[in-house]
């Protein structure tokens, strides 16, 4: 009897050396992953982020600003020292919340158009909005800053925000970092050459107009450059490791910063794509943010 059932079993086996599942699910996730986790490295040097701080989902991160009253005046000999208020005050909140992305693939697709262009160039799109997302949660947060400073053109608003930095930071030794809209470079550069380069998307230019590093995106909002200094930004993330991913089989590369599964789903012959991340970047000090203005004046 159990020699018939091995026999049955061989039967019905897969063929040894037949590609199922289980062998293409893990190389697609784990490719997608490293992808991902080098972009996000890359604008993490980018920033200037020394270390990603690991954290646990739910963590609330908080962002604070310092208030400084002026100084009190100078009182005599024996006279009473007034004093001279410093505060430091809560300006906003992130929570480190798991960030959950699926998309469905049907067989018809997979037939219509091949695997790579169904399943792999698509999850492609998928992780370019990602991505985005990524990048605009930072801009987010850089819009709040609450330094300001103004000027006639971006060359006048950008010298104005270095200043404002350097007497922010005037007992530090910081490297100053500039977001503007890629329409004011545009109206200002005109026709000039220059070198831009690229990193998680991001359009750059080292040490523009003698300045600093200038990150152009079109999250800025025209005319309203942001200035900070790298050493105020920081990065977070929940490990895509433990409980989660063995839950789901999340895979992940060395750096745990993103999660990703596919799983075919045998009741309506489709492939689910499952990317599971949480990372953030954010001013440490809000007050060390500042925003300009290009008056056109």
């Amino acid at each position: 009897m159990k020699n018939k059932e091995f026999k049955m079993l061989q039967l019905f086996a897969a063929e040894t050396g037949t590609t199922v599942s289980a062998d293409l699910a893990p190389a697609i996730s784990v490719d997608f992953t490293s992808r991902i986790a080098q972009n996000i490295v890359e604008l993490q040097e980018l920033l200037g982020i020394t270390d990603l701080i690991p954290m646990s989902a739910g963590t609330d991160i908080k962002i604070y600003k310092w208030t400084v009253d002026e100084l009190a005046a100078q009182v005599g000999e024996a006279e009473n020292i007034g004093l001279t208020h410093v505060k430091r005050e809560l300006a906003d909140t992130i929570t480190l919340d798991l960030d959950k992305y699926r998309r469905n693939t049907s067989a018809e697709s997979i037939q219509k158009v091949g695997r790579d262009i169904a399943i792999n160039q698509s999850d492609e799109k998928l992780v370019q909005k990602v991505q985005k997302g990524i990048k605009g949660s930072l801009y987010t947060v850089l819009k709040a800053g609450t330094g300001t400073a103004t000027g006639a053109n971006l060359q006048k608003v950008l010298a104005n925000l270095w200043a404002k930095l350097q007497g922010y930071y005037e007992d530090e030794d910081v490297t100053p970092v500039y977001f503007v809209n890629q329409q004011d470079v545009a109206d200002y550069l005109g026709t000039a050459q220059i070198t831009m380069q690229t990193a998680f998307g991001f359009t750059y230019i080292e040490n523009f107009l003698g300045l600093g590093t200038a990150i152009i995106s079109p999250q800025v909002t025209a005319k309203k450059p942001i200035a900070t200094a790298k050493e105020n930004l920081r990065g977070a993330y929940v490990p895509m490791s433990g409980d989660v991913a063995q839950t789901f089989g999340l895979i992940a590369d060395t750096t745990g910063l993103v999660g990703m599964t596919h799983s075919t789903k045998t009741g309506n012959a489709t492939v689910d794509t499952l990317l599971v991340s949480c990372v953030k970047f954010f001013p440490e000090f809000q007050d060390g943010v500042f925003v300009g203005t290009i008056s056109g004046e």
